[in-house]
């Protein structure tokens, strides 16, 4: 890998965000304050809902990478092999560990 060199970067061209004039004529008109911009998104429908499901090993995965996010200490990505061996351990087994994470931390 080279070190980074702005010398490399001479056949760049340079922009000015403040010199570009737009073509239409002027900018959009702001919002005003009777303008009804912020709407409510309908509720989802369960009919439409994709129809997956998760391996247990999956599901397991992603309960560890939640409890360990949510007890402060965010998995890092050289801990992968250690998650996913620790999913692969039985149903069981899997939720006393779970269990002494939540009252551990």
């Amino acid at each position: 890998m080279t070190p980074w060199s702005n010398e490399s970067l001479s056949s760049c061209a340079f922009v000015d965000p403040y010199a570009v004039h737009p073509r239409g004529g002027a900018w959009p008109a702001p919002a005003q304050l009777g303008d009804d911009i912020d709407f409510l998104l309908p509720p989802p429908n369960p009919a439409h809902r994709l129809g997956y499901t998760l391996d247990p090993q999956d599901r397991r995965r992603l309960d560890l990478h939640a409890t360990l996010t949510a007890a402060g200490i965010p998995p890092m990505p050289e801990d992968r092999a250690v998650i996913d061996q620790i999913s692969a351990l039985p149903a069981d087994v899997n939720d006393v560990l779970q269990r002494w994470l939540h009252h551990a931390l």
